[in-house]
């Protein structure tokens, strides 16, 4: 199997008229943090949707190029879209947890899968709880409302419920925008262990952040890639003008 878990090959996508993703060209090593930076409407968060369809649920969307998962084009007419999802899960910007209670906001994935049996439940649930530091927070309380939690507790939850249907990709969209200093520092070692066995693909508005978790960077802005590769390498010696005057705050 290819050390890529995604390779993506002239993707273009369009909102009705707009041309929103131009000519995208990358590939995504398995097991690593990928971070993609850039100012606000430039595409990264459109890209990311790209990576497990979310944005089909948008009328008017088109998309022309590949998008390869282990070799096979996720585009492909007889791709089923609900198992692609459950391999390439998602962490939004915002926690949103179900109004349920913490158990049954992990579980409820695994239960859509056919896991019935309250032991194996209960196994799901720990481990997963246990897996995003989450357990000894919340293991004497498993029936109470996760809407109850904090911020940060809550989107540590919701990492929990996207790891219980054992996904093989997790998508991040600016998950720590809404959380104080001290839940970030939480949510950013969580990836670092998270990506012993995940593949992890982060939208940041934070560059410090990007540069303090990610193993590779890409750059957008106006729709195009601009520069993809290490790092340490795109914030200490960026390749294109427009990615030195970003990282250097001349704009964005």
């Amino acid at each position: 199997m290819s050390e890529n878990k995604f390779e993506v090959k002239d993707l273009h996508l369009y909102y009705g008229s707009f041309h929103a993703l131009k000519g995208i060209t990358m590939a995504i090593p398995a097991r690593r943090v990928v971070a993609f930076i850039g100012p606000s409407g430039c595409g990264k968060s459109t890209f990311l949707r790209t990576l497990n369809r979310m944005n089909d649920l948008i009328p008017g969307v088109r998309v022309q190029g590949q998008v390869l998962l282990d070799g096979r084009d996720i585009y492909a007419p007889d791709v089923d879209v609900v198992a692609l999802r459950q391999r390439v899960g998602m962490v939004f910007q915002r926690p949103n947890p179900f109004p349920m209670s913490i158990f049954d906001n992990v579980a409820y994935g695994p239960r859509l899968l056919g896991v019935r049996d309250r032991n194996a439940l209960r196994r799901i649930v720990g481990e997963c709880l246990e897996a995003v530091g989450l357990w000894d927070e919340v293991r004497s309380r498993l029936d109470a409302s996760a809407l109850g939690l904090s911020g940060g507790q809550q989107q540590r939850l919701c990492i929990a419920r996207c790891l219980a249907v054992e996904p093989e990709v997790i998508l991040m969209d600016e998950p720590t925008s809404a959380l104080d200093p001290v839940a970030t520092a939480k949510i950013e070692d969580l990836i670092l262990r998270l990506k012993e066995r995940y593949t992890i693909v982060i939208v940041t508005h934070s560059m410090q952040q990007a540069a303090r978790i990610s193993d590779y960077t890409g750059f957008f802005l106006n729709g195009e890639l601009v520069e993809f590769g290490p790092t340490g390498t795109l914030f200490t010696n960026p390749r294109d003008q427009r990615t030195e005057d970003y990282i250097t705050g001349r704009f964005g």
